[in-house]
């Protein structure tokens, strides 16, 4: 790379640094400054400023206060207390986010539900936030009816819409609660190390887990995200990610609302509604993950993917095959990728843009970042130890396990889970030197000579799929509960031009199994995007010598036909499972069958 050109590139770099790290400076663990207290600093700046519009309706700053007040002195009417919770089980709406926002005016906490799951899965998230009551709308109320009697005790449920039976109406109760900001003095107590929010993430095994969200984390995505994207009160960002999910829900929202710009909230994202509203409603950035931008480029051409303002797109997982494409055709100045998870301490900018990256850490500031790459072991799952017992980092080409030193500072703090042992197990200790502990991300990647990482893929038992994290473990579990499926061998395969991996199961079965029965126990017990896209029936399961059930040779295989001997099935939207034909596989292989 020519001199010029690489100062050019530390320039770009340091000054998204800089920003970035100014943004978050403040930021202390035992400070009583809270999130609340960012966004309400906001409020008084830009009270009479557009904050958000969703449906045709936009509220001011003032507005959108006032809103989440009324929230937070209803909470305060049914005496709920600092560290109690309140679930939220509703899809991206106005009232989302006053609804957290208000209630940590008061120091509660609010559980954000992701409002695809039903059944065993919304209970069990339910049952371990704790939650005394849960909000829901006219959306999400019949889907929380029907998992009423897997709970552990009831839960009030207050609704946003026409109330029956023994549920409550919020809208009637929200009417005789005051407009002005709760006193200050019921948060007194508080800091920024105290949980404000509980996001939930698929872990490795089992049914979802609940990250703590502290203030301090909050923050941290509030104002990071502010920082990083140079976001200006004459910002206006469309947001159509889930709001429960800490990219569209705080990184998003925080760039937009902690400098006086506004945002463009849709209930769900559509493609081909996408560019004419981006351009209508004068939006200037984005935020994204990687299966939006597949599917904007898998669009037909049209006149309003070109006449719009944008001039940042900002996420995660976008594929370095779609990023010139994204640039390009669609005429957007700058991509910022980013990498994080929501429970670690692990955060990536790729300021300067390079493509397929996830991040950067320059060899001349890798002492002020805390991530690491350590050599891995695929088949044991374990990084390896040297000699002395300490981890060996990966150098520059090699694939190693991402990993976050834990230390006091706000940046670098783990909070982990609610389950504290489930915590632990992400913590490697002994690591670099002895008594060190560093978290450890599940996510395998590769450096190059300059610092920058590029993801490869997820260790274990996660595969990712239509934005959301999937435990192979809790579909399997799922899976055996069907008629006739004896064992049952879940895991993520490859489907070119889609993001992530798609869900395959390998069953063994019994003569009473039956592929459409089958199909609607899948669609009754599973949200969408945890439901195998792909079917295959073995004569048996191989295992490993510690009975962990093998999966490289079947992941392999993927869906070929050509490949797979005995049945084998696709789920088609329309017409349920398929039999996969050489046909089949060759239109779904070239992207005639969309997925």
């Amino acid at each position: 790379m020519p001199l010029k050109a690489k100062l050019q590139r530390e320039w770009r770099f340091l000054r998204g640094l800089n920003r970035t790290l100014k943004a978050v400076k403040s930021i202390a663990p035992d400070s009583p400054n809270l999130i609340c207290d960012d966004l309400q600093e906001a409020v008084d700046k830009w009270r009479d400023r557009s904050a958000m519009t969703f449906e045709g309706r936009t509220l001011t700053y003032a507005e959108l206060d006032a809103m989440a007040n009324r929230f937070a002195h209803w909470g305060k009417g049914l005496n709920l207390r600092r560290g109690q919770t309140v679930a939220l089980f509703m899809p991206n709406r106005l009232e989302y986010f006053a609804v957290w926002y208000g209630l940590s005016k008061i120091g509660v906490v609010t559980a954000l539900i992701n409002n695809q799951l039903s059944s065993l899965a919304l209970a069990h998230c339910l049952n371990i936030s704790a939650a005394s009551a849960i909000i829901v709308d006219a959306e999400t109320s019949p889907v929380f009816e029907a998992a009423k009697g897997l709970l552990e005790k009831p839960l009030s449920q207050w609704i946003l819409g026409p109330a029956h039976g023994d549920q409550r109406d919020l809208v009637q109760a929200l009417k005789s609660c005051s407009q002005l900001p709760p006193d200050k003095g019921v948060r007194n107590d508080i800091r920024a190390r105290d949980t404000a929010l509980l996001i939930f993430t698929s872990g490795t095994t089992g049914m979802p887990k609940a990250a703590r969200i502290t203030h301090v984390r909050a923050q941290l995505y509030m104002r990071g995200f502010a920082g990083a994207t140079g976001a200006k009160a004459s910002d206006r960002i469309y947001v159509a990610l889930p709001l429960y999910h800490a990219t569209g829900g705080l990184c998003a929202l925080g760039a937009a609302l902690l400098t006086g710009g506004s945002v463009f909230l849709r209930r769900k994202f559509s493609a081909s509604h996408f560019w004419g509203e981006a351009a209508d409603e004068g939006c200037t950035m984005f935020v994204y993950i990687g299966e939006l931008c597949r599917y904007l480029v898998n669009q037909p051409p049209g006149d309003d993917e070109t006449r719009h303002k944008i001039r940042l797109a900002f996420g995660n997982g976008l594929r370095p095959d779609i990023w010139p494409v994204m640039k390009q055709r669609f005429r957007i100045p700058d991509i910022l990728e980013f990498y994080g998870s929501t429970e670690g301490n692990v955060s990536m900018f790729n300021f300067d843009g390079r493509e397929g990256a996830v991040g950067r850490v320059p060899k001349w500031l890798r002492s002020r970042f805390n991530v690491r790459l350590v050599q891995f072991d695929v088949e044991t799952e374990q990084p390896i130890r040297g000699p002395d017992g300490l981890c060996i980092e990966a150098g520059p080409g090699q694939i190693g396990e991402c990993v976050g030193h834990i230390g006091g500072d706000a940046r670098s703090e783990y909070t982990g889970y609610v389950d504290k042992a489930a915590s632990e197990k992400k913590v490697l200790r002994d690591v670099f030197e002895k008594g060190d502990a560093w978290f450890a991300t599940g996510d395998l990647m590769k450096t190059d000579a300059d610092g920058y990482f590029y993801f490869v893929d997820r260790i274990g038992d996660t595969y990712r799929w239509k934005g959301e994290n999937v435990s192979t473990n809790e579909v399997a579990e799922r899976l055996l509960a069907c008629p006739g499926v004896q064992e049952a061998n879940v895991y993520g395969v490859a489907v070119p031009g889609a993001e992530g991996r798609a869900g395959m199961a390998g069953l063994v079965v019994g003569a009473d199994f039956d592929i459409k029965t089958f199909g609607e126990g899948v669609a009754r017990e599973l949200p969408p995007y945890a439901q195998p896209l792909f079917v295959r029936i073995l004569p048996h399961i191989e295992t490993t010598g510690t009975f962990k059930a093998r999966k490289m040779d079947l992941i392999a295989d993927g869906f070929d036909p050509g490949k797979i001997k005995g049945p084998l099935f696709f789920h088609d939207a329309k017409r349920g499972y398929v039999k996969v034909t050489k046909g089949v596989y060759e239109k779904i292989a070239a992207g005639v069958v969309k997925v």
